[in-house]
């Protein structure tokens, strides 16, 4: 008898977690991994591969320590699909609209690079906030 209850009690406790860990996630997941989250809408036409965009961007891990940011800088300009940021990056603004601002998670997966800077770990799951300047 005693056993059942503690099984049933695990249980509700269990379900009781995972829908508020549902309920916690408000991200979109994309096929490659990828989560994004809209934190401010843009405005005219969404980004497309092939457009040089300007951004401003802050990396940081998971626990909030901010690694980068470029928003006391000029903004970064590059071509989308030019293979010139990391992958989820370069998937997180496709689609963007000037003004908009993203949330993104990348998982490793889409984050590798050609080197490392000495702070940051090759395994770690990245946090980014994205704001699309200008579509070029």
């Amino acid at each position: 008898m005693m056993k059942s209850f503690f099984t049933i009690l695990l249980l509700v406790i269990s379900m009781s977690c995972q829908k508020n860990i549902s309920q916690q996630s408000d991200m979109t997941t994309t096929a490659s991994g990828l989560q994004y989250k809209i934190l401010k809408e843009g405005t005219g036409e969404g980004a497309k591969i092939g457009q040089d965009v300007k951004i401003h961007e802050s990396t940081s891990y998971r626990d909030g320590t901010l690694i980068f940011s470029s928003e006391n800088m000029e903004p970064i300009q590059f071509t989308l699909g030019g293979k010139i940021v990391i992958e989820g990056v370069d998937e997180g603004i496709r689609g963007m609209k000037k003004g908009e601002i993203r949330k993104l998670i990348v998982p490793t997966s889409l984050s590798k690079r050609s080197s490392y800077p000495p702070i940051l770990s090759k395994d770690s799951i990245l946090v980014y906030k994205i704001e699309l300047i200008d579509i070029l």
